[in-house]
């Protein structure tokens, strides 16, 4: 994964992301992920390169996606299997809330779990932490034990989980234990790779998200020698059991048999993320606290987009200004901005 293929995908973020700020504050959430979707689509299939999507997502909202399996590219050079989340925090775009990025993870033909796109439990800590966690036992234990290992009492450890009902529980859990909780409408790969910078002020993420998102994390996390488990739950274990719910779930044990993947067994990051050979880039929609978002001023907008390189292990943050005013490029047109 060299880097001038790095370069060309933190392109495809940032003219997601450009396209989803079309629709901040606009309502209309699937609106913002069909713009971001036909952004990135377009600026992939210009890279030089043999890719597939192996992650896509889209299908838990009914909501446009890049699909599993969709070649993108010219067809020839690099083999690249691609993890995409054209907006990770599609609510928080069209309610023009803080901490909405567009990601993309690449690597190898075999580097990524190839997850269907449902419901996965997380917890991911820093390099600090690596080798500590384990989804077996209890949220207590892992809290007591990440504490430990980072020398703090449990009134100074920092966790982000995802402010959902069915998060209730932790969460009131983790106030009874004096554990800060930072509670975020969606985005949890923000709050994933935020846990495994070198100036992280948060400590553990813990919770069910999206098993795209988990995927994609998981790239970040591995690149930046953090740690992370998770498990891929059917819909009907973590919404209501009706029938709707067990038809979908049964889906979904259905192409995780397909995939080799089996439901409520704990995955490893080395699982989920096979090798170092990868890229990881976000590009901020909306200010957030891994990134700044956009900011325009008549036809000039401004980015900000992390990119990390796993073989390396650099991280480099790019900001980059974008005239949008081209109205000779097709990639304007397209984001009709």
């Amino acid at each position: 994964m060299n880097r001038a293929l790095a370069i060309e995908f933190s392109r495809v973020t940032e003219a997601a992301a450009l396209a989803a700020y079309g629709w901040l504050g606009r309502g209309n959430k699937n609106a913002a992920d069909e713009a971001a979707v036909k952004a990135m689509r377009y600026m992939l299939n210009l890279i030089h390169m043999d890719g597939e999507i192996v992650i896509g997502e889209g299908e838990i909202d009914e909501a446009p996606m890049l699909y599993i399996g969709e070649k993108v590219g010219s067809g020839n050079g690099e083999l690249v299997s691609i993890a995409v989340d054209p907006i990770d925090g599609t609510r928080m775009t069209a309610m023009g809330q803080s901490n909405a990025i567009s990601v993309l993870a690449a690597g190898g033909k075999h580097t990524f779990l190839k997850a269907p796109d449902m419901y996965m439990e997380k917890i991911v800590v820093g390099p600090e932490v690596k080798g500590m966690i384990d989804l077996t036992l209890p949220l207590e234990q892992n809290l007591r034990r990440t504490a430990s290992r980072l020398g703090k009492s449990l009134s100074d450890l920092t966790v982000m989980i995802l402010a959902k009902p069915r998060h209730e529980k932790a969460i009131q859990q983790m106030y009874d234990l004096g554990v800060r909780v930072l509670a975020i409408p969606d985005g949890d790969v923000a709050a994933s790779v935020l846990c495994c910078l070198p100036d992280a002020e948060v400590d553990m993420l813990y919770g069910i998200g999206g098993a795209p998102e988990g995927v994609a994390a998981a790239a970040a996390i591995r690149a930046l020698g953090g740690d992370m488990q998770a498990r891929l739950i059917p819909r009907n274990q973590v919404k209501d059991d009706s029938e709707e719910n067990r038809k979908i779930a049964a889906n979904e044990i259905q192409r995780c048999a397909v995939a080799g993947v089996q439901v409520n067994a704990v995955l490893k990051l080395e699982d989920i993320v096979r090798d170092d050979n990868l890229v990881f880039t976000a590009t901020g929609i909306t200010n957030g606290d891994l990134l700044k978002g956009i900011s325009r001023k008549g036809n000039l907008a401004g980015t900000e987009t992390l990119l990390i390189r796993g073989k390396s292990r650099t991280i480099r943050k790019i900001q980059s200004l974008h005239y949008l005013d081209r109205k000779d490029s097709e990639i304007y047109k397209i984001l009709n901005l």
